[in-house]
């Protein structure tokens, strides 16, 4: 059964490619080549598979150049977005500042006009006081006056009666002269007294307008007031919410940063002092809405000093593209993560710090070690040239070398690490966490 499968096979091929002859001939002899059906197959199955490996090798090749280049056209777009975005959070976060100046000055001017209004309401009290006493003393000269015009007029009607009736005892004509001069200077003294009242009561009165007047008057200030407070607190909130969430992002402790910024920057009398406009030792509403701007003002001063000092900044500025990221990589621990860029490229700090190596190191190569505040320290790795020295205090966005392929390298490349407390972190939650703010 088998055989006659194989012959009917044999036949098939036979027909399909019949035997043929290939004659070499030379100027002694001739030879021929006898290809068989089977061989014929082979040949052509043969010739088939180089074909095809062929046209599947050109397709692949092709198919990888159009891939590069979409993808080098793909990072050129997401560097121009980036740097866009950039652009526009920075063009953002100046306007912020602008803002934040803008209000604080126009803070600072209410103020000032607060405490000339209270000034002024104050000696305008001291006068209403003093207007009451005068017209209290005036009153009292008053009364005294009109009692010892009645006692004398009644007097002076006695006496007359007295007069008339014994009708000696000098001279009576004298005597009631003598009584209606007394009586007319009385009179003057009640009159001029009556015009020094009605004078004091106009004063009183015109004090109590003035009064009234300012009353008024710092009412509008502190509904200016209220006004600009809001301003600065949307401001101070638009400020702080995204330091806010880069650190929390980052998985920072904020409070124990912000406690630690604030001892080591709190200079002669510690942050922002407290206003206190009251001469009576309590604290108003607008004491405590301005106190309370004062601290956020120096919570954002401490946010300032403390993302200088923490690894948020880019380490590349230039086009580059992440090739490996941290975690296992080949069965051991890549503690870092690669971002490759051209030969040269420059690299920066990425936070305040100090420079704590500066040279090679095995499978480094040319390594930088910065140390920062808060136990941070950041490794800049394969550089082709080292730009600082060991002892050299840094600040963000400075240049500290060139991008190179020293050490444990296969290509041009920076290997970025951060660690806190001797231990490697991931680098891409500080560089995504300061990309959304920064």
């Amino acid at each position: 059964m088998i055989a006659g499968f194989l012959h009917r096979i044999d036949a098939a091929l036979s027909r399909a490619f019949p035997e043929r002859r290939v004659f070499l001939r030379s100027d002694t002899e001739t030879r021929f080549i006898r290809l068989t059906p089977a061989t014929q197959l082979f040949s052509l199955a043969g010739s088939a598979l180089v074909v095809g490996w062929a046209i599947i090798a050109s397709a692949i090749i092709l198919m990888d150049s159009i891939g590069s280049g979409n993808v080098r056209e793909q990072a050129r777009r997401d560097r121009l977005l980036y740097e866009q975005r950039l652009n526009e959070l920075s063009a953002a976060r100046d306007q912020r500042a602008e803002e934040a100046a803008m209000a604080q000055d126009r803070f600072n001017a209410a103020l000032d006009q607060v405490s000339q209004m209270q000034s002024e309401l104050l000696a305008s009290e001291d006068r209403r006081k003093e207007l009451e006493e005068g017209i209290e003393v005036v009153q009292a000269t008053l009364r005294s006056a009109i009692r010892s015009r009645d006692e004398a007029r009644a007097e002076a009607l006695a006496l007359a009666a007295k007069l008339q009736g014994a009708g000696s005892d000098g001279d009576p004509k004298v005597k009631i002269a003598n009584y209606e001069a007394t009586l007319d200077t009385i009179a003057d003294a009640l009159d001029k007294v009556a015009v020094e009242r009605d004078r004091m009561a106009e004063a009183a009165a015109d004090a109590e307008a003035e009064s009234a007047q300012l009353l008024h008057e710092a009412k509008l200030v502190a509904e200016k007031n209220d006004r600009i407070f809001a301003q600065l607190e949307d401001a101070m909130s638009i400020s702080l919410t995204p330091l806010d969430n880069m650190f929390k992002k980052a998985g920072m402790p904020t409070e124990k940063i912000l406690e630690t910024v604030r001892k080591g920057y709190s200079g002669q009398g510690g942050p922002l002092t407290p206003i206190s406009l009251s001469t009576k030792g309590s604290v108003s509403g607008v004491e405590k809405e301005a106190n309370a701007i004062l601290d956020k003002l120096d919570r954002l001063n401490i946010y300032r000093i403390a993302v200088q000092k923490a690894p948020f900044g880019m380490p590349v500025k230039t086009a580059f593209r992440y090739t490996s990221g941290f975690g296992m990589r080949w069965g051991r621990m890549h503690e870092g993560t690669d971002l490759a860029g051209a030969y040269g490229a420059p690299i920066y700090a990425t936070a305040d710090g100090v420079v704590t190596h500066a040279g090679w190191s095995n499978g480094y190569g040319n390594l930088v070690k910065i140390q920062h505040e808060f136990g941070m320290e950041t490794r800049y790795g394969h550089m082709s040239k080292i730009r600082v020295k060991v002892g050299q205090r840094v600040s963000r966005g400075d240049r500290i070398g060139d991008m190179g392929s020293t050490g444990r390298s296969t290509g041009t490349h920076l290997h970025y690490e951060v660690r806190i407390g001797g231990k490697a972190v991931n680098p891409m939650t500080y560089l995504k966490a300061g990309k959304d703010v920064l």
